[in-house]
């Protein structure tokens, strides 16, 4: 069994190489979706009555939520957090770039 940091590491490179989540389209949410989802589905993903359809603070499309067993779901909001943590950093330094520019 992997570590849960490469079990999180293996999840977001399965993200972004079979689901095509990649950086781009990770940057077209912009009001911090991916966090907000992580959440729920650490909250709600357990719960058999949330299997089928999204909670109301799910803040991804619908046809994302895949809620499974508790380690799965730990393992995928941690992909999800990692790659918020990405699109804030990827900002960052767009705003860097631009604030030498000016």
């Amino acid at each position: 069994m992997t570590t849960g940091a490469e079990a999180i590491a293996e999840e977001r490179r399965r993200q972004i190489e079979a689901e095509g989540f990649t950086a781009e389209h990770d940057d077209h949410y912009l009001k911090g979706e991916l966090a907000r989802s992580a959440n729920a589905l650490l909250r709600w993903g357990r719960f058999p009555q949330w299997r089928a359809e999204p909670p109301g603070d799910w803040w991804l499309p619908a046809a994302f939520w895949k809620p499974r067993d508790r380690r799965a779901n730990l393992v995928r909001a941690g992909a999800l957090i990692a790659a918020e943590i990405d699109r804030l950093d990827r900002l960052a330094e767009v705003e860097a770039a631009q604030k030498l520019a000016s």
